[in-house]
This record gives C-alpha cells, sequence and structure tokens, in this order.
C-alpha cells in the first residue's frame, strides 16, 4: 500500500539551508517530483545532479512517499529545492489516498509533475484525467516484476500512462513502454543516464575502518540490498577467489542480516567489507579494481557508468541495457545470471592486471563518448521547457 501524503509543510534537507531564492515570487517553472521514497540510490542521484545543472531554470518540491529524505544530502546548496513533509504510513483505502493526493497536488500547483517507478503510480492516476502536464520516470522494476510484467500493472500504467510523457533510461525500457504497455510511441523518449567527470576523490580506501587488505585487487559492488539486487549470488561466485581479491558492497537494505550469515557460512572473514549507505561512492569505486554487478533486474545503473568513467572494468549479470552501455572489450564478461557464470567472469579479471587496464581504457572512452552529464542535461532541460510553457499557456487561457 502506497503512503499517503498528509501535509504541504515544508523542511529543509539534513544539512542544508532552505533556498532563499525560492519563495512567492520565484517565477522559475515549478516542478513537482514524487518518489516512492527519496533513500539514496541511481534514481535520486540522478535528480541530485539535474537539479543543480537546472537550477537557474527550474524550481523543485520533492514529495517523498515513505517520508525517507536521505538522499537530500546529495542534492547541493546551489539547486533550489524543497522537500514536502508526509505523515507516517496510513492505512487510508484506495479511494481516500487518491482523494488526498488530489488535493495535496492542487495545493503544490505544480507546472509539471514527474512521478518515478511503479510506487508512485497512484499520483500519476490521479493525475491522469484533465491534471498538469506529467512526465513519469520509469527506471526499471522490484523483484515481484524481475522476470515478468504483472497483468495488473500493466494495465495500470496503461491507464495512467496514456496522456503522460513516459523517459526511461534504457532502450529495453522503452521496448517494455510501448510494445507491453502499449503507450503510443511519440509519448515514450529514451534519454541515457550521464555523468559529470571527476578527477579525483577525498574519501581513501585507506582511511576506512577496519582497515582492508592491502595488495589484493578490490571489487566494488554498488546499490541497496535488496533480493532484486541478488548480492548473496554475488557472495557465492566470489568465495572460490576469496584469497586472491577482496570484496566491497557499498549500500543498505533488508538482506544484509542475510549477506552476513552468508559470509560467515561462505568463511569469508577479512575479504568481505560491507561499507553501508555511502555519498562517496564514486571515491570509493575510483580506488578499486572492478566493479561487480550481481541483480536480476536492472536497466542503465548508475553504478556502471562511475565504473566505466573511472576506468574500471565490469562483471556483470546479463540484465537490462548493461551489455550495451560497456565498451565491446568488456562484453564478455557480462554473463548470464548464474554463480558460476559471474565468477568465472570475476576469476579472469582478478588473474589479469593488463586485461583490466585495457578494459578500462575502452570503458572510459565510451562512457565520456555517450554517457554525458550535459547530454542529460540538455534533454531534460529541453523536455521540461516544453511542458511547463504548455502549462503556463494553458492556465493564461
Amino acid at each position: 500500500m502506497t503512503p499517503a501524503l498528509q501535509s504541504t509543510d515544508f523542511v529543509a534537507s539534513p544539512g542544508i539551508e532552505p533556498t532563499p531564492w525560492f519563495d512567492g515570487h520565484d517565477d522559475r517553472p515549478h516542478l513537482v517530483h514524487v518518489f516512492p521514497s527519496f533513500n539514496i540510490g541511481g534514481t535520486q542521484v540522478r535528480f541530485a545532479a539535474l537539479a543543480a545543472a537546472l537550477h537557474a531554470r527550474f524550481r523543485h518540491t520533492v514529495v517523498s512517499l515513505d517520508g525517507d529524505y536521505g538522499a537530500a544530502a546529495l542534492v547541493p546548496p546551489c539547486a533550489p529545492v524543497r522537500y514536502a513533509d508526509p505523515a507516517p504510513p496510513t492505512s487510508a483505502s484506495l479511494s481516500g489516498r487518491l482523494s488526498l493526493y488530489r488535493a495535496k497536488l492542487a495545493a503544490l500547483k505544480p507546472d509539471v509533475l514527474v512521478t518515478y517507478n511503479w510506487g508512485a503510480m497512484e499520483v500519476a492516476f490521479v493525475n491522469a484525467f484533465g491534471g498538469v502536464p506529467h512526465v513519469h520516470m520509469e527506471d526499471g522494476f522490484g523483484p515481484e516484476e524481475a522476470v515478468r510484467q504483472l497483468s495488473r500493472r500493466i494495465w495500470a500504467r496503461r491507464v495512467a500512462l496514456a496522456r503522460s510523457h513516459v523517459v526511461v533510461p534504457s532502450r529495453t525500457l522503452q521496448a517494455i513502454a510501448i510494445d507491453t504497455w502499449r503507450l503510443a510511441r511519440r509519448n515514450v523518449q529514451h534519454i541515457p543516464n550521464g555523468i559529470a567527470p571527476q578527477t579525483d576523490y577525498v574519501t581513501r580506501l585507506g582511511s576506512l575502518r577496519p582497515k582492508l587488505p592491502r595488495g589484493l585487487p578490490m571489487i566494488a559492488w554498488v546499490g541497496a540490498l535488496r533480493p532484486e539486487k541478488n548480492p548473496l549470488r554475488l557472495l557465492r561466485a566470489f568465495a572460490p577467489l576469496k584469497t586472491r581479491a577482496a570484496l566491497l558492497l557499498i549500500g543498505d537494505g533488508p538482506e544484509r542480516d542475510a549477506i552476513v550469515r552468508e559470509g560467515v557460512r561462505l568463511k569469508l572473514g577479512g575479504r568481505l567489507f560491507l561499507l553501508g549507505r555511502r555519498t562517496d561512492t564514486r571515491d570509493l569505486i575510483m580506488q578499486c579494481q572492478i566493479l561487480a554487478l550481481s541483480s536480476d533486474t536492472e536497466q542503465m545503473p548508475f553504478a556502471i557508468l562511475e565504473a566505466m568513467a573511472a576506468g574500471l572494468p565490469v562483471a556483470s549479470t546479463d540484465v537490462g541495457d548493461v551489455r550495451d552501455m560497456v565498451a565491446v572489450e568488456n562484453r564478455p564478461f557480462v554473463a548470464p545470471p548464474s554463480e558460476v557464470a559471474l565468477s568465472n567472469a570475476l576469476q579472469a579479471l582478478i588473474a589479469d592486471p593488463a586485461l583490466r587496464e585495457r578494459i578500462g581504457q575502452a570503458n572510459r572512452a565510451r562512457q565520456r563518448d555517450l554517457y554525458t552529464l550535459s547530454a542529460m542535461v540538455e534533454a531534460y532541460g529541453a523536455l521540461f521547457d516544453r511542458l511547463s510553457a504548455r502549462s503556463r499557456a494553458r492556465r493564461s487561457r
């Protein structure tokens, strides 16, 4: 059940002062972003980058339906962002939630409504019939849809998004939106994720506690510790290689306890490090030698882009657009979703530093050519400009 928004009061993000120019006299178009949760993840990383890059053109209100605003730490002070203050989850009926969302959207008065993933679909549905211009951003699926789409969700998306502009970061999702959800091709836009250059880091691996082993390749894994990310697959793939490398898991989530138990069972000892949720992920990736991804479902993971920008090879399950994202030289190490296949990919990369260097350089060149922050910002800025102009023209009539 989707938690209901109870209030339109605003709170500043933790550690960030309210932006003084964001007031009733600010004439920039107002974008209201509704997230199932605003905890730290790839979707929130992208929002923070866009809000900062487009700060002169738009102002933003973020609504987190579960009340988690942890990703506010990613949003720089230059970004004109405010955060709606929801109450704890409620057991309101569906009709009650829809009525509440309708009233709150009317109070927030967005020029453009932006919703994110399945968890915000009720808000999209409320806006579907005579609401403001709407962008729905779909980044992927939970474990319940890792293998196939659920029929009731297909129909819900088909109805709620029929008049919306849907943005997807992967060609895989674009095909699903058009062929499975049967949305109009003209309303589905593919905008690849992109990242800014980063030439140096602040957090040093050597400063982490406990101390990491020296002289071994470091394998980084980044993501929420959830079933669809399948970190347990990675632990089992890594176990035969534990004397030859170290594994760093960056993230947190409900699978943490299971990971700890499995690490004990596999006797990973001083080779497995759970670093928790962090905001300096790129710093850590830049000091590793391999990025691993073990998910059952992904689309266009930011961690892959961050590894490519850092000049790392990637050992990954063959999900979403990962195979097309990485350089041709890296594609033999995008493996079927099995422990053995992933272990073989890791083993080859651990054993050959020259191979890692060659693949990493090819990945870095591909990221700089195809997946830049500037290209992503230009595409989203043009979309938001067009829709907010339409909204204001309609309002003036």
